[in-house]
């Protein structure tokens, strides 16, 4: 943990007493004692820092300070068809480092039924992967989730709502074009990636995001899992967004 989120119901007049994991970190990794000073985070909030006022081996008392500013929400949204349940467990706590805002999981024609099934993809599973991940990268927010087991109502009719004015990105392993040319030079806004399963989206869903607005881009000639492309897509999507 590089940074200990605070839930907003744990901090009583600036004072959180933490048990669990987060206090088994600051005793036994971080080895700090009364007096010290650690980095914190309020969830959905400002960081700061916060002087140890009591440790015992069942919790760790706080005193925290806020700084004035929080950080920015990340400026990219995913729309990602829902990969093989063991992939997603893998990738909640690093989509949550890497910076997304809003993230949608949604079927398609090569996503299998019964993923929409397994725990992964309840809240007592992927809420503290992605608590992991945002204590990994400093960062406070935490991405709203939203499951949509039908494609075609998701992208014509509540992709506005959802995603309002926002550049529509189609991974399509098909395209030559790269997210830096894709995306207009000095913009502003937010970028919505829409991710396909393993092998691509198909030839309907293509043209239904095309008829939405979505613009293809690619990585390249190499064909690539799910994690690995989200995590390709993610970081050049930041990277031309300049964080």
């Amino acid at each position: 943990m590089n940074l200990i989120l605070i839930e907003p119901h744990e901090l009583v007049d600036q004072y959180a007493s933490l048990r669990g994991a987060r206090a088994v970190h600051i005793r036994e990794v971080l080895r700090a004692k009364p007096g010290d000073t650690i980095r914190v985070g309020l969830l959905d909030g400002p960081r700061g820092t916060a002087r140890i006022e009591t440790i015992t081996p069942e919790q760790v008392g706080l005193r925290c300070t806020w700084e004035q500013e929080s950080p920015q929400r990340p400026a990219v949204d995913l729309l990602l068809a829902l990969p093989r349940p063991k992939v997603m467990r893998r990738l909640w706590a690093q989509l949550a480092a890497l910076g997304v805002g809003h993230i949608a999981l949604t079927n398609a024609e090569k996503v299998e039924r019964n993923y929409f099934d397994t725990h992964v993809i309840q809240p007592a599973t992927y809420r503290p992967l992605l608590l992991e991940g945002l204590q990994q990268a400093q960062d406070t927010h935490l991405p709203h989730i939203t499951i949509h087991k039908q494609l075609k109502p998701l992208v014509e009719d509540q992709l506005d709502e959802l995603f309002p004015n926002t550049l529509r990105l189609l991974a399509d392993p098909a395209a030559t074009q790269p997210i830096a040319a894709a995306v207009p030079k000095d913009f502003l806004g937010r970028v919505l990636l829409a991710i396909g399963p393993e092998g691509g989206w198909n030839d309907f869903e293509r043209v239904l995001f095309v008829r939405a607005g979505f613009v293809a881009i690619g990585l390249g000639p190499r064909t690539l899992r799910t994690d690995t492309a989200c995590i390709g897509l993610l970081t050049l999507a930041h990277a031309t967004l300049k964080f």
